[in-house]
């Protein structure tokens, strides 16, 4: 799961004296979430402005999954005091996974902090900030078995017109020994077919020609007329049962000029029957991230993952069955409890074996209250961890090198979002893999799909030139 950070900013409606600033930490789903809230927000008069120091409301979307992510928000956290002292009508509300996990310890560790609120009581906003201006401190953390917020229509944030989230579930039930997120999002529980169809349609009669199906495990959705997925075989339903199959085809075929890609996937719940469809349907990009986290077996079943390297293994061979050239990325936490040099080798020894195009790479950090913080002592020096997370990182470096000369000479469909990093005459899209491709500007716009001939290469970067 790659930590970031983002400003979120729409047009502003110039007459209008209630700004939000809201900033995002951690996964897609949060950034999806701000788009969630700031939608809540707009009907209450909210317009959204990239300077804090014009905010009447600041919000601050959380991530908990390391604690390196924790360090960084309540920095951020602390930035906003001087707001706090010029303007003492401004509101500091705290979203996601850190509310959840902190509840009401944030408004005593963090004076300043006047709104808590979890990832499932979005809609009470604004009751809880109209508490705040009576006063009050206001807290609602409350996992709900039902939310999924599939009747809100999210505010694009920081928009390129190109590319959009969807959130299809929320929730995990994996329970791995090192994670908070089922502490912090609650039981997994997937959104109305309808309403993702809905919301994807919306986007392609807006010009949007490509989105991401989001979820912590979208390979485990499963629609059966709402509720937690754990009740499936309590509940009673005539409705049509979806899975995640049924989903990407249901998809693809109503938007066939629209990219779609997903993430995440569990090694656990990914069936051949979905890899079935993605062959079947050109719009479904060639690309999983299929997190391993660890090349030990015995590692897997201490993080409580649910698969072994040999079913891993499997997978990713059923990938390069059914998607030839599919691109594949990971995640790796190295350094976890108990790991020795023997699995840290195991490790290296799968990253050889599959040869990811790219992976998000960390040394372990142990989180409160997670069953590994509860059971397993975190025994590992730090500079081992860090050794061997170096040793990952150049072996990754090393395997995306090699996948992205083997395109070289290739031609790749590209679609065009944004002017490159480095060069304003340059623009930079992605192939149907996930490649960052680098091209001249010719006759092409932003949105546009582009045939490239790869010429050269970085281990980050296809570099070519439009056909």
């Amino acid at each position: 799961m790659l930590t970031e950070v983002k400003n979120h900013t729409i047009n502003e409606n110039k007459t209008n004296s209630k700004k939000l600033y809201i900033q995002s930490y951690g996964c897609q789903m949060n950034f999806s979430d701000s788009e969630v809230v700031a939608s809540i927000l707009k009907k209450e008069g909210y317009d959204t402005t990239p300077n804090p120091n014009e905010a009447s409301l600041i919000l601050i979307n959380t991530c908990s999954i390391r604690e390196k992510a924790e360090q960084t928000v309540r920095k951020r956290i602390s930035d906003f005091k001087k707001n706090k002292l010029e303007n003492d009508d401004l509101i500091i509300g705290i979203l996601g996974c850190m509310a959840e996990r902190l509840k009401e310890k944030f408004l005593e560790q963090e004076k300043i902090v006047d709104l808590v609120i979890g990832p499932d009581a979005y809609r009470d906003l604004p009751k809880l900030i109209k508490q705040t201006k009576d006063g009050r401190k206001a807290v609602n953390v409350i996992l709900s078995k039902e939310e999924t917020y599939g009747d809100i229509n999210p505010i694009r944030l920081n928009s390129n017109g190109v590319n959009a989230f969807a959130s299809i579930m929320r929730g995990c039930d994996n329970m791995c020994s090192f994670c908070v997120v089922p502490f912090t999002r609650g039981r997994e529980r997937s959104r109305d077919p309808k309403s993702i169809l809905s919301e994807i349609n919306n986007l392609n009669k807006s010009g949007f020609k490509e989105v991401t199906l989001l979820g912590q495990n979208v390979d485990s959705y499963l629609w059966f007329g709402g509720g937690a997925k754990k009740d499936f075989m309590k509940k009673k339903t005539d409705c049509e049962v979806v899975g995640f199959s049924d989903l990407l085809e249901k998809v693809a075929k109503q938007n066939p000029k629209m990219r779609i890609r997903f993430s995440t996937s569990n090694p656990q719940d990914m069936k051949d029957d979905v890899l079935k469809v993605i062959s079947k349907y050109e719009n479904l990009c060639n690309y999983i991230h299929l997190p391993v986290q660890s090349g030990s077996s015995k590692i897997l079943e201490l993080m409580n993952r649910g698969h072994t390297r040999e079913w891993y293994l499997n997978r990713i061979n059923a990938i390069n069955k059914f998607i030839p050239e599919c691109g594949i990325s990971s995640d790796f936490i190295t350094g976890f409890c108990n790991e020795n040099e023997q699995d840290h080798k195991e490790t290296l020894s799968l990253m050889e074996v599959v040869k990811y195009n790219f992976s998000y790479m960390f040394y372990y950090s142990e989180r409160p209250n997670t069953l590994a913080q509860r059971k397993y002592d975190d025994n590992v020096p730090l500079n081992v961890k860090k050794r061997r997370l170096q040793e990952i990182i150049d072996l990754q470096q090393k395997h995306s090198l090699w996948r992205n000369q083997k395109k070289i000479e290739k031609k790749y469909q590209v679609l065009t979002e944004g002017i490159s990093k480095k060069s304003d005459k340059k623009f930079y899209g992605r192939t149907s893999d996930n490649t960052v491709v680098v091209f001249n500007k010719k006759l092409t716009s932003i949105g546009d799909f582009v045939n490239i001939k790869i010429k050269d290469c970085t281990s980050a970067t296809l570099i070519g030139e439009i056909i």
